[in-house]
């Protein structure tokens, strides 16, 4: 399928967001209409190298203003429509559950009753072309043990509110296929790490924390287990799914690189070790403690992938290490950015650590 006309992306002023905006916008040459809410973990500091780009256009709004939406499909006439903006830290959701309640479940039903009701509108040859893309999470699955892998036919166990209502908002989606005919296609990805992450999440928090000199806090023994996706890859994979993925499909996006999270903190150690060594000659491993750990905390994450490989033939290009590598120079190039983006609500203080609430998983660890 040939993308011609802009595509609606929300979400696009976070990390994946960001990271996909500036694929499609530089390394496709399509229009994107970025509608983004700029909560706590969407900055326009993402963007700022293309602002005034004519093919970027940026839009400050909510999924669940469905007169914003129903003005933009209007304006601007998409022939896709990419849904990312989501509340996504787990640590956050045991918190104040009810915020993600209403913008990953009401968000994502206000955003597809606009989108049914503009798609039924299009003319034959542009409702055959048109694609609703949802970005969804691994987590929705739940926990694995020490062996297997999740796949798109396992059922959905989700232990945390976030998890919860992402696999909520999976639901809507797949209905709007099966009862209105909408050609959506769903994406469950792996951990997502590289360039523009909120500092909350687990590899900037121990990078940024490492280079303050803080202690570098892992939860439990650090034996939790995840599956590590370099988010240009992850990108990739999302326009392959869009451009190629049959509607009414799920397609999980794995990064074939499983690690606990204390091999993650080892491995920002001795990259750090080496790309910016303490004058006193010790090893940033000297700063890690280990904290509490969060509860309901789940085991281990790991994606099978082999669909979208067999049928889109994507597969991931970084491995964990040229990845990790990227990762960390691009912060080290970037630390600026990291103190514009944290807006004072957020100083790298544990979440998630209320006592009325039971759950979780995530990509902070």
């Amino acid at each position: 399928m040939l993308i011609l006309n802009p595509i609606l992306l929300t979400g696009g002023a976070g990390f994946i967001g960001s990271n996909l905006v500036h694929y499609i916008v530089r390394e496709q040459g399509v229009t994107v209409v970025n509608l983004d809410k700029l909560t706590y973990a969407g900055n326009l500091e993402s963007l700022r190298d293309i602002e005034g780009d004519p093919r970027h256009i940026f839009i400050q709004g909510d999924t669940r203003d469905r007169q914003l939406i129903n003005a933009l499909l209007s304006k601007y006439r998409p022939s896709a429509v990419m849904h990312l903006a989501a509340e996504s830290h787990v640590d956050r959701s045991i918190d104040g559950p009810g915020e993600f309640i209403s913008t990953n479940v009401n968000g994502t039903f206000t955003l597809l009753e606009a989108v049914r009701a503009y798609w039924s509108r299009l003319d034959d040859n542009a409702a055959a072309a048109f694609r609703f893309l949802h970005v969804s999470t691994d987590e929705v699955y739940g926990s694995l043990g020490d062996e297997g892998f999740f796949t798109e036919k396992t059922p959905y166990a989700p232990n945390s509110p976030y998890s919860a209502s992402k696999a909520a908002s999976d639901h809507l989606v797949r209905a709007y296929h099966h009862t209105y005919g909408l050609p959506t296609l769903t994406t469950n990805c792996s951990n997502n790490y590289g360039p523009n992450q909120f500092p909350e999440k687990l590899i900037p928090l121990m990078i940024l924390n490492a280079v303050d000199g803080k202690e570098l806090p892992v939860y439990g023994a650090g034996k939790n287990v995840r599956d590590w996706l370099y988010v240009e890859d992850h990108c990739k994979a999302l326009w392959s799914v869009l451009q190629n993925g049959r509607p009414g499909e799920t397609y999980n996006i794995g990064g074939n690189n499983e690690r606990t999270n204390i091999e993650v903190v080892h491995t920002v150690c001795d990259l750090l070790d080496r790309l910016r060594p303490l004058s006193d000659g010790t090893s940033y491993k000297d700063l890690i403690r280990f904290v509490k750990d969060r509860p309901g905390h789940d085991l281990r994450y790991a994606i099978d992938a082999s669909k979208i490989e067999r049928e889109l033939h994507w597969v991931p290009q970084e491995t964990f290490e040229t990845g990790m590598e990227k990762t960390v120079r691009w912060y080290l190039g970037n630390l600026d950015w990291c103190r514009r983006v944290q807006d004072g609500r957020y100083q790298r203080e544990r979440l998630g650590l209320s006592d009325a609430t039971i759950s979780q998983e995530g990509n902070h660890q």
